[in-house]
């Protein structure tokens, strides 16, 4: 990448990138909760629940901490990524997308994220828009 391009780069440290993505997989693969009072022993059951959303789940409450512990530059740039992940906007656009999400920050851009269904694979989209794997990255927190 040239120096031209750096200003059209997002601008958030990858490993927290990294963090979110891997956050935003698990809890993005997780499934309704089928049986609410749930009594059985995990270890029995080989940890099957954790596959389900459950209202005190560790995923989801990770997720949102990492997205909370961005700064708010920070969480901009995530969303605009986000953005381009899904295909609002394309590489091209960064300014665009970025100063977008900086009009229409609020204090709830956890709530925001997470609610949006898929935000995993958007992330790493939004990564490989601009020809950037993490999977280095992904690997040293696994």
């Amino acid at each position: 990448m040239d120096d031209a391009e750096t200003d059209d780069f997002p601008a958030i440290d990858l490993e927290k990138v990294a963090f979110i993505l891997l956050k935003a997989r698990a809890f993005d693969a997780q499934e309704d909760v089928v049986e609410p009072d749930y009594g059985s022993n995990a270890s029995d059951d080989q940890f099957r629940e954790v596959l389900e959303a459950y209202g005190d789940d560790a995923t989801h409450a990770e997720l949102v901490e990492a997205i909370n512990d961005l700064n708010w530059d920070e969480q901009c740039h995530l969303v605009a990524l986000v953005w381009i992940g899904r295909g609002s906007f394309d590489a091209e656009q960064w300014q665009e997308a970025l100063a977008e999400a900086e009009d229409g920050h609020t204090n709830h851009t956890a709530e925001y994220l997470t609610g949006i269904p898929m935000l995993g694979e958007y992330i790493e989209e939004g990564l490989s828009a601009f020809d950037i794997s993490i999977s280095d990255i992904e690997a040293a927190h696994l």
